[in-house]
């Protein structure tokens, strides 16, 4: 998982691979926790390299979306492949993020 923050202070969160509620959704997990507690309001998470998740994936998305909503803050997704659009759009959860095709394109929209 890579973790940068951009100049103007958002945070991306780029994890690989499945989230499947293993080790690696659990460390997705941490460091959302480590963003909120820091205080940061602007985060991205870069899905690009992410080719599956599932519900357990989906609802650490949505509980992370509504840490950074009741903080005034904003969590948005980038790079999200067909597979994991068509989950988010059948979960009506399109209608919850904002989703964007590129990374590039998520920090813009902070601006």
């Amino acid at each position: 998982m890579k973790v940068k923050t951009d100049p103007s202070g958002v945070v991306v969160i780029a994890p690989k691979g499945r989230l499947t509620g293993g080790s690696e959704t659990d460390e997705l997990k941490q460091e959302i926790e480590r963003v909120v507690t820091e205080g940061i309001t602007k985060c991205v998470i870069e899905l690009s390299e992410t080719i599956y998740l599932n519900s357990t994936a989906l609802g650490l998305l949505v509980s992370a979306h509504k840490k950074f909503i009741d903080r005034g803050g904003k969590l948005k997704l980038s790079g999200v492949n067909k597979n994991i659009d068509n989950i988010l759009v059948i979960t009506k959860l399109s209608l919850v993020f904002e989703v964007f095709d590129t990374e590039a394109e998520a920090l813009a929209s902070f601006k």
